[in-house]
């Protein structure tokens, strides 16, 4: 039976009648119409139906991309999810030419982390990089994959590279209820994600003692030195910095954003307390923004302002959304995370990450590698996995080739696959992370769909929106 599909197959022509009823005895009406339809979808050659020839199937044309991206692959669940969007709903549509970088954790450990700090120049040389998630080890994974070593986070990696700054912003569904029922339009965070508490020297201090902090210049300048406390017993006590080169590319990365988002820009902080510290974001915006922007922000129609971290939160809250939020590291750390289960789930939110002169981008998913799935992938069991935010770093990511490129094509692509997806969910054909947020008991086929399924749907809807 197999052998003789397969020979069917591979000739690319059906058997002469009475050949074709043995076979019907053989396999059932359903496998023969699957055997047709494999036929007519090969390479571009004609088919014989009971000894009838049917006209040549014309290609597909494709997209032309005139420069490379470079991709990075990952680990786990989102690596298998990232296979198939690539094979089925990118390539089928575009000429591109990738640079391929394998971000998965036995070859980062492989090569000594190297793939990660290549990938990173690759990204600075070609302008567009887009990446699937990865494992960031603890010491379980080091075990479970017998690592040399715990390796750093790959994101960590690159963003030290790229220096940029990481933006995310949600994908809106109609139908996925949202915790801030006005949030009708997306709220794009800027996190600065530099220096601050995450790269702090914090401390336990034992018993009665003075805390000091001095500043010597190494152009042996008048040192600069501060009692901050003295203990009565013991305590903790925290030294953290910023520089004002990071600031300024925060500061740059944030303007050109929010020109590229054609949206307002607020900056937050706490510099009624933070004087000098806070004070001085403030201040490196303010002056970059009169210098370098205020011209083209007016003649869009754009806006600038600063407003402290507590009153921002609290206007966030009641606006309808279309603003780029620039927060500092800690604030955009849990704005982010705010904004996305307000939105109604965390499995909606887009991440980029663009330089200060907004000539570079880097685009992912801003989830994990779904590691609970992809354990039940491995023991064959069906999953429910959510594609939506990797697709959203493919179309991300080509949408700034496109921009870079002048390519309006490409972007019009870019735009059509976006609108497919939420197209798909609101027509109600979701994954059961999203179902869940509608109802609570959900039922296979009825409320949700398993991850084949659901992709299938938003290829089967991206070839009819495009008429392909």
């Amino acid at each position: 039976m197999a052998k003789l599909i397969k020979l069917i197959v591979l000739k690319n022509y059906f058997c002469p009648k009475t050949d074709f009823i043995k076979l019907l005895f053989l396999c059932n009406l359903s496998a023969i119409l699957n055997l047709i339809n494999y036929s007519l979808n090969q390479l571009n050659q004609p088919i014989h139906i009971f000894g009838a020839k049917n006209k040549r199937i014309p290609k597909m044309s494709k997209i032309k991309v005139e420069n490379p991206v470079v991709e990075l692959d990952g680990d786990e669940m989102t690596r298998i999810i990232w296979k198939f969007i690539k094979d089925k709903l990118i390539f089928p549509y575009l000429d591109l030419d990738i640079k391929y970088y394998d971000l998965g954790i036995e070859y980062r450990d492989e090569t000594n982390d190297q793939v990660t700090i290549d990938a990173a120049n690759a990204i600075l040389k070609y302008g567009v990089g887009i990446k699937c998630a990865t494992i960031t080890p603890d010491e379980a994974r080091v075990t479970e994959f017998g690592l040399k070593q715990m390796w750093k986070s790959p994101n960590g990696t690159i963003r030290n590279i790229l220096d940029g700054t990481v933006f995310r912003e949600p994908i809106v569904m109609a139908n996925v209820p949202r915790l801030v029922p006005n949030w009708t339009a997306p709220i794009c965070i800027g996190r600065h994600a530099f220096g601050d508490q995450y790269r702090a020297t914090d401390f336990v201090t034992k018993g009665k003692g003075k805390l000091t902090i001095t500043f010597t210049p190494e152009d042996g300048g008048a040192e600069q030195s501060f009692e901050v406390y003295n203990f009565k017993g013991d305590g903790v006590a925290m030294a953290m910095y910023n520089t004002d080169e990071s600031i300024k590319g925060f500061a740059r990365a944030c303007f050109n954003q929010a020109l590229l988002k054609k949206w307002p820009l607020y900056l937050s902080t706490k510099n009624t307390i933070l004087k000098k510290y806070d004070g001085r974001f403030k201040d490196i915006f303010e002056e970059i923004y009169q210098n370098e922007f205020k011209i083209e922000f007016e003649a869009n129609q754009l806006t600038y302002e600063h407003r402290l971290i507590d009153d921002m939160v609290a206007s966030a809250l009641k606006w309808h959304g279309n603003f780029v939020w620039a927060c500092k590291n800690y604030d955009g750390d849990v704005q982010s995370d705010t904004v996305a289960q307000g939105f109604g789930s965390l499995g909606l939110m887009t991440s980029t990450l663009v330089t200060p002169d907004g000539s570079v981008m880097e685009a992912e998913a801003a989830h994990g590698t779904v590691t609970r799935h992809y354990r039940d992938h491995q023991a064959g069991k069906p999953t429910s996995t959510n594609p939506i935010a990797s697709i959203f770093a493919w179309t991300r990511g080509l949408e700034f080739r496109g921009l870079l490129d002048n390519n309006q094509e490409l972007i019009n692509f870019c735009k059509a696959l976006e609108e497919v997806c939420i197209e798909t969910v609101e027509s109600g054909k979701m994954t059961k992370d999203l179902a869940i947020t509608i109802k609570p008991k959900v039922e296979h086929g009825t409320d949700y769909l398993y991850t084949e399924e659901f992709l299938a749907a938003i290829d089967e809807n991206l070839k009819r929106k495009l008429g392909k």
